[in-house]
């Protein structure tokens, strides 16, 4: 099989939920959002990334996410939004959010999705850990939604599409799970 940097870098990132305090080093997140802005796109670049280290404003987000899903038809949404201890960016120190122009001329959740996935694996790559968060989203659902849009300063006419948390890791990464059977099928 072939490998390399990048191969092992893929093959070795996984969802982190357990950070330390501590915040990343300013040098650690531009990294992190150059290759954000190195993403696949359509041409267009239409993708803005909101990067948030404010602890109050984390929390703030946490819990109009939670509020959010209390008003979700989800059932385990709801239960989450409802949970006292429940933490949906994991204490992570650093938040970014990944928005698209909605005027753009090709179907931005792609972009921002290449965007995001970059933002992870160059996290990974330098030792920063990561995971990509959906129910921070939920914020923007929120009686906060507006209140927010505006304190976070997202451009106008961009829409939150993707969200991830970056942080030290506070845990020991297990090993590699195998993959799943009989997901290729090869037509040559």
């Amino acid at each position: 099989m072939i490998t390399n940097e990048t191969l092992k870098v893929i093959r070795q990132r996984r969802s982190i939920r357990s950070f330390k305090e501590e915040q990343i080093k300013d040098e650690e997140i531009q990294a992190i959002l150059e290759a954000g802005m190195y993403a696949p796109n359509a041409g267009n670049q239409a993708w803005h990334f909101t990067v948030i280290q404010n602890k109050k404003l984390l929390e703030k987000l946490n819990l109009a996410a939670k509020q959010g899903a209390q008003q979700m038809d989800i059932e385990h949404l709801r239960a989450l939004g409802n949970d006292k201890e429940f933490n949906c960016l994991y204490h992570a120190p650093t938040l970014i959010i990944v928005s698209g122009d909605e005027k753009a001329f090709v179907p931005l959740e792609a972009d921002c999705a290449a965007a995001t996935q970059n933002l992870l694996l160059a996290a990974e790559s330098i030792g920063v850990g990561a995971c990509w968060i959906f129910f921070v989203l939920l914020a923007f659902n929120s009686p906060l939604g507006t209140e927010l849009r505006n304190e976070l300063k997202l451009p106008e006419g961009y829409k939150p599409y993707y969200t991830a948390v970056f942080g030290y890791k506070d845990d020991i990464v297990g090993d590699v799970q195998d993959r799943k059977p009989n997901l290729i099928t090869y037509i040559r």
